[in-house]
C-alpha cells in the first residue's frame, strides 16, 4: 500500500520520530533566553551607567556655574571696595575738598561699572521709550510731545540688556499750542 492510503504518519513508522524534534527543542530555546537574558543585563548596566555619567556631569557643570557666579560677584565687589575706601577718605575730608572727593568717587564708580558692562542710559532730550524709560510725569514744555525733559533716576544697560529703566519726566508740548 501506498503511504497516503495509510493516513497520517505514525511515529517509528515510515517516517521521522516526533519525539526526537522535541527532544532538540528544548536545547535551542534554553540557549536563546539566556542569551537575551545576558543582553538585558549588559544593555540595563550600560544604561545605569549612563544614567550615573549624566547626573555626575550634571552636578560637576551645576557647581562650575555655581563657582563662576562667585567669582564674578568677588570681582565686583573688589572693585566696588576701592569706591567704598574712597567715601571713606572723603568722609574724613574737611567740607572745602568735600564736594571735589564725591565728584571724583562718582567718576570711580563709572569707571568700574563699565569696566563690569553696565553703561548709563542716556535720556535727556531723546523721544520716550518704554524699552529704555519709565515715564513718572508729563509735564506741559516748550519740547514737543513725548521728548524727555528730566531724569529722576539713570537708567543702566548691562551689555545688551535694561537691568534699571530710566524714570522721567515726558513733555506734554506746548500747552498754548494744544489749545489754539
Amino acid at each position: 500500500m501506498d503511504d497516503a492510503e495509510n493516513g497520517p504518519e505514525q511515529p517509528g513508522k515510515n517516517g521521522p520520530d516526533i519525539s526526537e524534534k522535541t527532544q532538540t527543542e528544548p536545547l535551542t530555546s534554553s540557549v536563546e533566553p539566556d542569551l537575551q537574558k545576558k543582553a538585558y543585563a549588559d544593555l540595563n548596566d550600560r544604561f545605569l551607567r549612563l544614567a550615573a555619567d549624566f547626573e555626575n556631569y550634571r552636578k560637576r557643570s551645576e557647581r562650575e556655574r555655581d563657582l563662576l557666579v562667585t567669582l564674578a560677584n568677588e570681582r565686583f565687589a573688589v572693585d566696588l571696595l576701592e569706591v567704598l575706601d574712597n567715601l571713606d577718605r572723603a568722609l574724613k575730608a574737611d567740607d572745602a575738598h568735600l564736594r571735589e572727593g564725591i565728584a571724583h568717587i562718582q567718576q570711580l564708580l563709572n569707571v568700574q561699572l563699565q569696566r563690569n558692562g553696565v553703561h548709563p542710559i542716556d535720556s535727556l532730550k531723546k523721544p520716550f521709550n518704554p524699552s529704555e524709560h519709565e515715564a513718572v510725569a508729563h509735564v506741559p514744555s516748550d519740547e514737543t510731545a513725548g521728548t524727555i525733559i528730566d531724569e529722576v533716576s539713570r537708567g543702566y544697560r548691562m551689555l545688551d540688556k535694561v537691568i534699571r529703566y530710566a524714570k522721567v519726566a515726558v513733555s506734554k508740548g506746548n500747552q498754548k499750542d494744544q489749545e489754539a
